[in-house]
């Protein structure tokens, strides 16, 4: 039985970097609004974790290196063998590694584009097929405001999520035929197990905090649910006004 304020409600959704942070916030809360979710990552443990906490009848954990294709084709159609469609594809996992172009090291530029550029790319080319099969679905792509904006020491991460929203707008142009939309979800600070440890100056952001992850994963119900049929190639910056000028001058 659906009630009205599932809005996701028959949806079925495959997010990846799903064990932790915030891909297990936006399964949660896909799930609760009635969708079924695929929960996939690297760490198995964890994963498994969250589908006994949402329910076996509500999630499936597919271990999934984003970097693989050969393992994406079979993340999707082990989907589809569990849930029989795909909706929604939201492209969460992503690292983040340090340095400017002077002392970021290859491997760490490698590594970070292959998983936070090729990964996205891979996910939407895999899940293609079956999101075409549906009246409507829904790309989600996790970038950053590193990708609306230069972000110091982030020479790899900035890059990557630069060419996320790239990759979404120019996607939404050629998806929109199969009624699939593509768009980009830009956090800014956000609160999770990840960041617990980072040095950040709040000041920049006018509402003064970190976003809490459930912030964020509200903006993913409404573009996976059929609120946003119309909304494709958009950016959606959720980052407590961070970007939207400097905060810090004070002309008076």
């Amino acid at each position: 039985m659906t009630h009205h304020h599932e809005r996701t409600a028959g949806k079925v959704a495959l997010i990846t970097g799903a064990a932790s942070g915030m891909g297990a916030s936006h399964a949660r809360m896909l799930a609760v609004h009635g969708a079924r979710v695929v929960i996939t990552d690297v760490a198995d443990e964890a994963g498994q974790d969250l589908v006994r906490e949402i329910g076996e009848d509500r999630a499936y954990f597919i271990h999934l290196d984003v970097t693989d294709y050969q393992a994406w084709e079979q993340a999707v159609e082990a989907t589809l063998e569990r849930f029989g469609k795909l909706d929604v594809l939201v492209n969460n996992a992503g690292i983040f590694t340090a340095g400017s172009i002077e002392d970021a090291t290859l491997d760490d530029w490698d590594k970070t584009l292959d998983i936070d550029l090729n990964g996205t790319f891979y996910g939407m080319k895999a899940a293609l097929p079956a999101l075409k099969k549906n009246a409507t679905a829904s790309i989600i792509n996790i970038s950053s405001i590193a990708g609306v904006t230069g972000f110091k020491n982030r020479a790899a991460y900035s890059t990557a999520k630069w060419a996320v929203q790239g990759l979404t707008k120019t996607s939404a142009l050629d998806l929109a035929k199969y009624n699939i939309r593509v768009n980009s979800v830009h956090p800014g600070s956000v609160e999770t197990p990840l960041t617990a440890n980072l040095q950040r100056g709040l000041g920049q952001v006018p509402l003064g905090r970190a976003a809490q992850v459930k912030e964020i994963s509200s903006m993913i119900i409404h573009l996976a649910s059929d609120e946003s049929t119309f909304t494709t190639g958009a950016s959606f910056i959720i980052d407590g006004g961070e970007t939207a000028g400097n905060n810090l001058r004070d002309d008076q």
